[in-house]
């Protein structure tokens, strides 16, 4: 007989394995790997400066349009014309800026809240506040023609706690994620069918039977 190769060796003994255990172990190898991206991965720190849009005086421009200005600034804030500037008070490039910046606006305040995420808290409080820096210098090149003028409302402030996802946070997705493939790849495994009409779980899928002849007495009562 040829000897069997490692892979239907491998094959084999997999096939072995008890059915019932694939879903534990998808999700303790599934948490296992969470965990351990959770610890080698840097935690992250977010710092978050925000300023607020204000008539000028100078035109007929009030709060309503003040909010539309909000929007409008909103959306240049990351944009070079306002990063160009920051990079210098940050003292990082535009590239790290644009990574980690966020820019967010309110449809019901004329308010802009300037973001910085970082693995240092003290990069994230200096990048958030340059921004906004730069984004009120940047507005104040024409406030005379939009009669609005940006005010800072709020300094970025020094992180207390990371942002990012704690270890036993992954563990806990990593598990969740790792027990749904297993359920998934359980529910989608090839059912093994026996010679004898029975599938791998020894139950019985009906084997069609063949019906015997019939009796003599009523094939003779059938003629006649």
């Amino acid at each position: 007989a040829e000897p069997a190769r490692p892979a239907d060796r491998v094959r084999g003994r997999l096939g072995r394995v008890p059915v019932w255990g694939l879903l534990p172990a998808a999700a303790l190898i599934g948490a296992v790997g969470g965990g351990v991206y959770g610890q080698v991965k840097p935690a992250q720190y977010t710092a978050t400066s925000s300023v607020v849009a204000v008539p000028n005086g100078t035109t007929s421009a009030d709060c309503t349009d003040a909010l539309g200005f909000a929007q409008a600034y909103g959306r240049v804030a990351t944009q070079l014309a306002v990063l160009g500037d920051a990079q210098v008070w940050a003292g990082v490039p535009v590239s790290t800026l644009r990574e980690s910046v966020k820019v967010a606006t309110s449809p019901d305040a004329p308010m802009v809240a300037v973001s910085a995420t970082s693995s240092s808290p003290a990069q994230a409080v200096d990048i958030a506040n340059a921004v906004s820096r730069a984004l009120i210098s940047e507005a104040g090149f024409s406030k005379e023609r939009t009669g609005i003028r940006l005010e800072r409302l709020s300094r970025a402030l020094k992180p207390g706690e990371p942002s990012s996802a704690s270890p036993a946070l992954t563990a806990l997705v990593g598990g969740s994620g790792g027990g749904l493939l297993g359920g998934l790849a359980l529910l989608a495994r090839p059912r093994r069918h026996g010679q004898d009409g029975q599938d791998g779980d020894g139950e019985d899928r009906g084997v069609p039977s063949v019906p015997g002849p019939a009796a003599a007495s009523d094939a003779r009562g059938t003629l006649g």
